[in-house]
């Protein structure tokens, strides 16, 4: 199993494919994940590249943390696991009937 990466600063501009080939220079790449809005399917500026390896993780940190890609200095390093949410149902005030005498 390979090392997702967090890569952030992304421009608007990014495809996926080219985050992709940006990170084929740093070794075998597993899989490639542009997140983008789900109303307007437009970018959000971030992204999760999975590595082949921990070595081509290591190197693609290396290489690219700091470095540009269309104008904008990357934020790169290892992804952390994503935190469980609890559903929130509350959607503010107290809601019901409030009697005044």
């Amino acid at each position: 199993m390979g090392t997702k990466l967090y890569v952030g600063n992304l421009s608007f501009e990014t495809t996926e494919g080219e985050l992709l080939r940006h990170f084929e220079q740093a070794g075998i790449v597993s899989t490639c994940n542009l997140i983008t809005d789900k109303f307007t399917e437009k970018s959000r500026g971030f992204g999760f590249v999975e590595m082949g390896s921990q070595d081509d993780a290591t190197k693609a940190i290396s290489m690219f943390n700091g470095s540009d890609l269309d104008g904008r200095a990357l934020t790169v390093n290892e992804a952390r696991p994503r935190e469980e949410r609890g559903r929130s149902f509350a959607g503010g005030g107290g809601g019901g009937s409030h009697n005044r005498y």
